[in-house]
């Protein structure tokens, strides 16, 4: 039977400051002024740990390291919680990762993942161009809006407890069908927007690494076996995790815990079907995340 779905924070408001060009935006770009403060386990933290090591931030913008699973009574970070406090006073919900925050004022610039991805790729590093380039926006928005409703949401549709056949049906339809779009570019380019490698890469690494550890869990075997059905997709997700700046992030037994701490209810069929023998790829061989910096 398909398993309950995952339990939902509650919500709070994001706290949304930018990165700026010069010091008249007050928060601008320079060295070791701001940190990330990430939960690998979390796909939002996965895609900002990842980006963080491509752009070779090591040393321009330091990272501290989080729980796999929060540790605070409301599903929050504890150790997050005296930043909230200082930037909104009495702050609503729990004090969530990711953030980005500023040593400068002890405060957080943000806590909304798709802004600091773009602030780090546009801002910093030495690869700014690469990974964002200019004139792609358009289409690294669209791969973005694929991830969350044509493969997150629709896959959680698919195995909600309660719905009807029809609806299963239709959202893994949905499911399907955006994989097989992206099938379909990687047999003529070797990454998603073309011959080099973009943050829309990272966005569909980390939702197909979310597809095969998290939602198949929710799935029949026979809709794993469909999504399995995509060779060309599933080889590109296996030469990502090869690659030291994802694989070395990729914290299988966080990611475990999480789903296991936030879960209700039975596993459906579909989690006894292992896609990929993703620690097999990594590069350090591992399955755990290496220390990003000291914090």
């Amino acid at each position: 039977m398909p398993a309950a779905p995952l339990t939902s924070l509650p919500p709070a408001p994001a706290l949304r400051g930018r990165i700026g060009c010069d010091a008249s935006s007050g928060y601008y770009a320079v060295a070791r002024r701001y940190r990330l403060h990430l939960s690998p386990s979390c796909p939002h933290s996965l895609r900002l740990a990842i980006t963080h090591s491509l752009l070779g931030l090591h040393h321009t913008l330091p990272v501290t390291l989080l729980p796999s699973v929060p540790d605070g009574p409301d599903g929050g970070h504890t150790a997050l919680r005296p930043l909230y406090e200082a930037t909104s006073h009495r702050h609503p919900g729990p004090a969530t990762a990711p953030v980005l925050s500023d040593d400068w004022t002890g405060r957080i610039v943000s806590t909304h993942a798709p802004d600091i991805l773009r602030d780090l790729a546009r801002h910093f590093g030495s690869d700014r161009c690469g990974l964002y380039p200019r004139g792609a926006e358009a289409e690294i928005a669209a791969v973005e809006h694929l991830c969350e409703h044509g493969v997150n949401d629709a896959a959680q549709r698919a195995g909600r407890p309660g719905a009807d056949a029809g609806e299963r049906r239709t959202a893994l339809a949905v499911l399907l069908g955006t994989l097989r779009q992206w099938e379909g570019r990687l047999g003529f380019q070797e990454f998603v927007l073309g011959d080099r490698m973009t943050v829309a890469d990272v966005h569909v690494w980390v939702t197909l690494v979310q597809l095969d550890t998290v939602h198949r869990r929710h799935l029949d075997a026979a809709a794993v076996h469909r999504i399995a059905g995509h060779p060309r997709l599933w080889a590109y997700a296996r030469r990502l995790a090869a690659h030291p700046d994802f694989g070395r992030h990729l914290d299988l037994p966080g990611i475990a815990r999480r789903h296991h701490a936030r879960c209700q209810g039975l596993e459906a069929a579909g989690a006894a079907v292992q896609i990929l023998d993703w620690a097999s790829h990594i590069a350090d061989g591992t399955g755990r995340p290496s220390a990003l910096c000291c914090p």
